[in-house]
């Protein structure tokens, strides 16, 4: 029972987090079920039908507020299916002891990704072109389904960054344009899960705990997507997930419990760091966006 509770809390908050940044629900969920011993296999099964439930929500909730560019979602989902179907075949297939290593690999770049995004591009400010052609969409649906089938999480990290750097939607349609097509994805990727393992080898209470959680989150995340500070919960979820699985990965490869200790000591102040420097950057923008504000009505 503390075990479903405890998946109800960590799906809220990776809930939270997904649908303010458009990621990280799967890669999060995904990661702490590692953490505590799940296969690969039966976590990424669990979290992707717990996602069925919370994207769509997730998915209502951002429509409601105009947070959806539906050409966007027509484009992205059926390559975004496909590949998570694909995926979680060759995940279901694969043996729990090479499987965990290479998952860990796999969320871990993610993890890099996420801090690397919101510390490096998170201060710019974006210029919006033409809408994403369907030779960008597509092949990018393909592949970040792929990725969130086989490392349990990964249609956010891909989708959301690659929209974002390409400039072309507004920060607040991206994450509500990647959340709602996940719906799709999350279906492909269970039902690949179900035909590869079978109903029996899914744990479902696991998915049921995550699903209460992220249900409850999914609407106050798309109304917190216009006021949180983007940066700052990208760098903390996105360290949350390099500590995690630099340490599965490292436990996975035999390296003795000294190292693995180190390796999460220096982790873990790097991420602290990173953190106090987002917030710091953050500041720093805000305050110059308040006094570009002021020049404006000064001139004006």
């Amino acid at each position: 029972m503390r075990n479903l509770i405890v998946l109800g809390v960590v799906g809220l908050i990776a809930q939270l987090i997904d649908g303010s940044l458009g990621m990280a629900y799967g890669v999060t969920s995904s990661t702490l079920l590692l953490a505590v011993g799940v296969a690969p296999a039966a976590a990424s099964a669990a979290v992707h039908f717990s996602e069925i439930g919370t994207s769509l929500v997730s998915g209502f909730s951002h429509h409601k507020l105009g947070n959806v560019d539906w050409r966007t979602v027509s484009i992205l989902a059926l390559p975004g299916f496909v590949g998570a179907f694909l995926g979680a075949t060759l995940l279901s297939h694969m043996d729990a002891a090479v499987a965990k290593p290479i998952v860990a690999v796999i969320l871990l770049s993610l993890g890099v990704y996420v801090v690397y995004r919101f510390l490096r591009l998170g201060g710019a400010r974006p210029t919006f072109k033409a809408r994403p052609s369907a030779a960008f969409l597509a092949p990018m649906g393909l592949i970040a389904g792929t990725l969130d089938a086989v490392g349990g999480g990964g249609w956010g990290p891909v989708g959301t960054t690659s929209l974002l750097s390409s400039g072309r939607l507004e920060p607040r349609k991206v994450v509500g344009s990647i959340d709602t097509s996940e719906f799709v994805v999350a279906v492909g990727g269970s039902l690949g899960f179900l035909f590869g393992l079978g109903a029996a080898n899914i744990n479902w209470g696991y998915a049921g705990a995550l699903l209460a959680g992220g249900v409850i989150a999914a609407p106050i995340a798309a109304w917190l997507v216009k006021h949180l500070a983007a940066r700052v919960l990208g760098v903390a979820a996105g360290g949350l997930i390099i500590l995690t699985n630099s340490k599965t990965l490292l436990e996975a490869v035999g390296v003795p419990g000294i190292g693995v200790a180190v390796t999460a000591a220096v982790v873990f102040v790097l991420w602290i760091t990173g953190i106090v420097w987002a917030v710091k950057q953050e500041r720093i923008s805000r305050a110059a966006r308040d006094d570009e504000r002021t020049l404006e009505s000064a001139t004006a």
